[in-house]
């Protein structure tokens, strides 16, 4: 098989991480930070040591600083849902938002009478950071963002936006679900008040785990109350990081292989990631502009984009050619509307979807032109 969907998850995951997992199963599957005993402390530090990793590679003040969840929905849902709106208050995000954003704004605008403004692309289906701004109003509390488009791979200017956001005391969220271990990401630099992101798409780790970096203290309330481990005479959540918001036992063996995808990133290096990466964009671009009726969508600077490309292909439905190259060509994509439903009302694809392609550090240029001549044959079939 050969797998272009890395943008819902990445695969095969370095040998690090199911090694780190299977350590944690075997070893020392105790409830970290919920007892003194050898194997509860052997644990903590596990989750410790990844927190200290994560705070390192995305410049968070300290490692208390990182919240783990399930995934970066739940992240995001933390951030949003625990951030104190009140009525009237303005949010900013964009037309490429995953619904993991959309729909927490949508249940806030009906919940709590926030209006939201969604910023569309311009001709060169780009977001800007001019075009955020110039959205802005005196009312605006957040600034909540997708740093790269799960459906073109456009990815925003975030550190143009820093000066503006402190200058306005508007708080900047940023999914970075597609750009984090593909992207440089450094939260005081760049600007970013809560960084949220998927640990099992370019960070390599597992799926069951996401994070949630806050910078300072934006007062955000817990979205999850329960037990900690920590301050267990009290009859509310407590106030010290991070156990006031990550109640309940952690995906320890989770977390573990997450440190171990983190090594991995470090190990290659984020630029080298993405320039091969790029290679892998780019000739899959040039060699698919040949073919008849195959529509590409995303910036066509693609130093603008990160590794993925959505493509209509005339006479074949998305769905239906996602799985003649599953079933024919034992290629993986993805096909549909990708959870991100006005990027297609914007690109006008939402009765057709598209086919999303999406690349990794462990993809070859040979496998990228096994799924040129593929699509090269199913064209001709169906001309």
């Amino acid at each position: 098989m050969i797998y272009f969907d890395h943008a819902a998850s990445s695969f095969p995951k370095p040998k690090a991480v199911a090694d780190a997992m299977y350590e944690a199963v075997t070893q020392y599957a105790a409830n970290p930070g919920r007892g003194g005993h050898v194997l509860a402390e052997r644990a903590r530090l596990t989750v410790e040591e990844a927190r200290a990793k994560l705070a390192a590679l995305f410049g968070a003040p300290q490692p208390k600083h990182v919240w783990f969840y399930q995934n970066a929905t739940m992240a995001l849902n933390q951030a949003l849902f625990g951030f104190q709106f009140e009525e009237g208050d303005h949010v900013v995000t964009t037309a490429f938002e995953h619904n993991s954003v959309l729909r927490p704004l949508e249940r806030l605008k009906r919940e709590k009478g926030i209006n939201v403004t969604y910023v569309k692309p311009n001709e060169e289906d780009e977001i800007t950071a001019q075009a955020l701004m110039e959205a802005c109003t005196a009312k605006t509390k957040m600034l909540a963002l997708s740093h790269a488009s799960n459906v073109t791979g456009a990815f925003i200017q975030i550190d143009q936006l820093a000066s503006f956001a402190k200058e306005n005391e508007i708080t900047v969220l940023l999914d970075a679900s597609q750009t984090a271990g593909t992207l440089p990401i450094h939260m005081e630099k760049d600007g970013i008040d809560l960084l949220a992101f998927a640990g099992h798409k370019s960070l390599l780790g597992p799926q069951g785990t996401g994070v949630l970096i806050s910078r300072e203290d934006y007062g955000l309330l817990p979205l999850v109350v329960g037990g900690t481990g920590s301050y267990s005479e009290l009859p509310v959540q407590p106030d010290v990081w991070p156990d006031r918001y990550e109640a309940g036992t952690l995906n320890t063996p989770g977390i573990a292989g997450l440190a171990a995808g983190v090594d991995e990133i470090v190990k290659k290096g984020i630029a080298t990631i993405y320039e091969h990466e790029q290679e892998l964009l780019t000739l899959f671009i040039e060699e698919t502009e040949q073919i008849a009726g195959l529509r590409h969508y995303g910036p066509a600077d693609l130093a603008k984009r990160v590794a993925v490309a959505s493509f209509y292909l005339e006479g074949i439905g998305s769905h239906e050619l996602a799985i003649i190259l599953d079933e024919h060509y034992q290629i993986a994509v993805r096909a549909g509307l990708h959870c991100a439903p006005q990027t297609h009302r914007v690109l006008e694809t939402s009765n057709s979807g598209l086919v999303r392609v999406s690349f990794g550090p462990y993809n070859t240029k040979e496998e990228v032109k096994t799924l040129v001549r593929a699509l090269k044959e199913i064209q001709q079939a169906f001309v």
